[in-house]
């Protein structure tokens, strides 16, 4: 489970790693993040109103996407031939367990958010690993 404290750490030192960035490739890194970044509030919605795994779509996340879908179509499915009860159990399966993405949807899009920007910082020659302590490692 994602520790809410380490993601927002890891959203600092990140911060602090595009700082140090050359003018124009803090202005590059700033414009594509901004493209790339996703919405907190988009994945909640998309959770909360779709749940048949929309959120996970959004990620990127193909497969969970996948599961997600085909868990509910085959629930669906055995409730229309008549396995009311058997056709629950993937549907509730499904809504249990994206409950908990939904709670913790901002945690979640953070951390996405930060593998995002790792992969700009050394896309533009940074090193989103070195420490904060030290801005002028990356130049």
């Amino acid at each position: 489970m994602l520790d809410w404290r380490a993601v927002e750490a890891e959203e600092d030192r990140l911060r602090a790693a595009a700082a140090g960035l050359p003018d124009q490739e803090r202005a590059a890194f700033h414009r594509e993040a901004r493209r790339r970044l996703k919405d907190p509030d988009t994945y909640a919605v998309l959770n909360w109103f779709f749940i048949v795994g929309l959120h996970h779509f959004y990620l990127g996340r193909h497969g969970r996407g996948l599961l997600d879908v085909g868990l509910v179509a085959a629930g669906i499915g055995l409730m229309v031939e008549g396995h009311v009860l058997a056709g629950l159990g993937p549907i509730l399966a499904v809504l249990i367990l994206e409950l908990g993405a939904l709670f913790r949807s901002q945690v979640i899009v953070q951390d996405w958010n930060n593998r995002i920007q790792r992969q700009l910082l050394r896309a533009y020659g940074a090193d989103p690993d070195a420490s904060a302590a030290d801005p002028g490692h990356n130049r």
